[in-house]
């Protein structure tokens, strides 16, 4: 792909950029074919690049308020409780469980994580609303690492 800027797609880049801020996510990354956008908002870049050519930078401007907070010192943080793999829902193609904004009562399950062939439901801890999902469905995930923040 060119490096030239009307190729980039912006309203591509404002979803995105959208999407870190509803999910307070510091970072994401999308690659479709021989592109690859990467938001991030601790250095307020987004590299496009194609796999064989250098990376262009887009500077995007942050929100000055867009200040990410560590999602494990949050008090709503739920921590996974094993080294496994989360998934969203009961089954693939299933409708997942909670999304974000949902509310969700203490010891309802929100999500699951597979550890040696075991499916293991992962109950809120508390009453509240969904505001970020910290990782994707089929990610391996670490004991201890913050799946998702209920306030």
């Amino acid at each position: 792909m060119a490096s030239n800027k009307s190729s980039i797609d912006q309203e591509l880049i404002r979803a995105l950029a959208a999407l870190l801020k509803e999910t307070d996510l510091t970072e994401i990354e999308v690659e479709q074919e021989d592109l690859r956008i990467r938001v991030a908002r601790t250095a307020a870049v987004v590299n496009v690049a194609a796999p064989s050519a250098p990376a262009p930078v887009v500077e995007v401007a942050a929100p000055a308020e867009a200040k990410p907070a560590d999602p494990a010192k949050h008090p709503g943080m739920l921590p996974s409780p094993m080294v496994g793999t989360a998934y969203f829902a009961p089954a693939p193609g299933s409708k997942p469980f909670v999304v974000i904004g949902d509310s969700v009562k203490a010891g309802q399950t929100v999500m699951i994580v597979e550890a040696m062939k075991t499916m293991n439901q992962i109950a809120a801890p508390r009453a509240g609303k969904v505001t970020a999902i910290l990782v994707d469905d089929g990610q391996p995930v670490e004991y201890g690492e913050p799946l998702m923040i209920i306030e």
